[in-house]
């Protein structure tokens, strides 16, 4: 009976015991639960506001309209990483290459021109006397002509006379044979045949109508007077041009220079035969360099006995790089955003998923319509070469490093110009007014400064600007600018003046941030504008006022950063 008793007390000792390590188990896991909870309670957000977050629902303060519960933030990423979905990445056309693996850029230098007329076959057709047109055969530009062919008849009082006398000196010329040989030699400097002197002789007869035979065959590419005009000796009638040779004319950016010289291969395509190939050489290259664009003109001549070449089409030519390793990585221009020397591009770091961040490189030399990085890249690397703006607008909403908040401006790294400052001052001036109409929804008003805006625009002189970095910069924000200035002043449609207003607004802003102004301006932002992708823009007064929607949602957007680089 003792035993059973020590057996009891042992049993309920160890009854005890357990009840104390883990009898409290269900109401520490409770409270855990609970804390889990506590620690990942919702926020809530707006839609059309994202940077909007709330511990409670609520109304955005912004727009008003009802919070929604915000998406668990992305685990595992680092400070500056962030996170697109697919469907943002296919509304915004998001596009990246890998460096360095593929060699789609390598060494080749891409150059882009125009077809032109050889020069050097190019003819004026003159008339060697005075008259009046009384027939004109050729009425067109671009009509085919063959040497000999009648271009037009002309009624010349002088001729007329000239050849009354031609009669007279042959009835003379065995006693008058130097007169003869005088009046003969008259005739033959106006440009008449021996045939046709010889016609006048036989005959005796004087033609009131003289023609005028074609020098040359080839195309007219001018034609400079019509039927009934009175001519003077020496006046031109016709441009004429041999086109079974034309020239494929290139601009060539002050730092490639010294990768051409004459004699170069040069392969050449364009969109009208865009799987043919042709191929020349450099026929010439221009001593001298444009002071505007810093640019000097390389030229091939191409054959065009098969008519393929049209003057004014646009071609690409693409030559051979020189480039002296192979290590060099080259990426494509629409990959960068410049803040400087050292710019930035975005790293797509994760191959299978969206996940980005802003990096910084220092750019070599420009290759066509590619740049050469000198640092902070290495081969393998994936970067986003479509899209660019919409990343780092995203970046700089999850609150990422970014361009539009990244403090390292162009003009710390060298001096801009106070008089090309001025010049873009003017600009952002012509561009307030143009944002100002849109906001009061005037297609009309905005049509009339955007045509104001490019006048200004193309008035800026980028000759200023002597650093290479901050010349190409501006030439191709310039180039942009100018487009879609003038696509707003060719548009009624205030929905499509609106689409190309934030194109110009996003280049703008970076010539702005670039290259400074006069002024402290405000760069404001709206993320319903564009079917809900966002739009900036900027504004000379801290109050918001969306050029985007005007009335429909006028007070719409936020500051977004205070530029301040006067």
């Amino acid at each position: 009976m003792k035993k059973y008793i020590i057996y009891i007390g042992i049993l309920a000792l160890g009854l005890l015991i357990g009840w104390f390590l883990f009898g409290g188990s269900s109401n520490t896991e409770t409270d855990h639960n609970h804390d889990a909870v506590t620690e990942n309670k919702i926020m809530w957000t707006c839609s059309m506001h994202p940077q909007i977050m709330q511990p409670e629902p609520g109304d955005c303060p912004i727009c008003g309209m009802d919070l929604i519960p915000a998406e668990v933030g992305a685990k595992g990423l680092a400070p500056d990483q962030f996170k697109l979905t697919k469907n943002a990445m296919a509304l915004a056309n998001i596009q990246t290459t890998i460096v360095g693996n593929s060699n789609a850029f390598g060494n080749d230098i891409k150059l882009t021109g125009k077809i032109a007329a050889n020069e050097e076959a190019n003819v004026v057709q003159i008339s060697y006397f005075s008259g009046r047109i009384e027939q004109l055969k050729i009425n067109y530009t671009g009509e085919v002509v063959r040497k000999g062919q009648l271009l037009a008849t002309i009624y010349s009082p002088e001729l007329y006379a000239a050849q009354q006398e031609l009669i007279t000196a042959h009835s003379l010329k065995e006693s008058q044979p130097l007169l003869y040989k005088a009046v003969r030699n008259k005739l033959k400097l106006w440009k008449l045949s021996e045939r046709q002197i010889s016609l006048i002789e036989s005959s005796g007869k004087i033609k009131e109508n003289f023609p005028v035979y074609a020098t040359v065959s080839g195309t007219v590419i001018e034609k400079l007077i019509n039927q009934g005009e009175t001519i003077k000796q020496g006046q031109p009638l016709f441009k004429i041009t041999n086109l079974n040779t034309v020239w494929a004319n290139f601009d060539v950016y002050e730092n490639q220079i010294e990768r051409f010289k004459e004699g170069q291969n040069i392969s050449i395509n364009t969109n009208t035969y865009p799987d043919k190939t042709f191929r020349t050489t450099v026929d010439f290259i221009d001593p001298v360099l444009n002071t505007k664009t810093r640019t000097v003109a390389l030229r091939a001549v191409l054959n065009n006995n098969k008519n393929e070449f049209k003057p004014g089409m646009f071609v690409e030519g693409k030559i051979e790089g020189n480039l002296n390793s192979n290590k060099a990585i080259t990426i494509p221009a629409s990959a960068v955003l410049w803040t400087g020397k050292r710019s930035i591009v975005y790293l797509k770091t994760n191959q299978n998923e969206t996940i980005f961040e802003m990096k910084e490189v220092i750019l070599g030399k420009r290759i066509g319509e590619s740049y050469q990085i000198l640092k902070g890249l290495k081969n393998g690397d994936e970067v986003v070469t479509n899209g660019i703006f919409t990343i780092d607008a995203a970046a700089q909403l999850q609150g990422k490093k970014s361009m539009m908040n990244h403090k390292k401006m162009i003009n710390e790294d060298f001096e801009v110009s106070s008089m090309f400052k001025m010049q873009l001052q003017k600009a952002y001036d012509e561009y307030i007014s143009l944002k100002d109409a849109l906001i009061k929804t005037d297609a009309m008003l905005a049509q009339k400064e955007a045509q104001q805006l490019f006048e200004t625009l193309k008035q800026i002189d980028m000759s200023l600007l002597t650093n290479e970095v901050a010349h190409q910069q501006w030439m191709k924000l310039a180039s942009i600018l100018n487009s879609s200035s003038k696509n707003i002043a060719n548009s009624t449609d205030i929905i499509e003046q609106r689409i190309q207003f934030k194109i110009v607004s996003e280049h703008l802003i970076t010539a702005v941030q670039s290259f400074g102004i006069n002024e402290t301006s405000y760069k404001q932002y709206c993320p319903m504008a564009d079917s809900d992708n966002g739009a900036y823009w900027l504004s000379k007064d801290k109050q918001v006022l969306n050029p985007y929607f005007g009335n429909m949602m006028l007070k719409c957007g936020e500051i977004e950063e205070i530029i301040s680089n006067n």
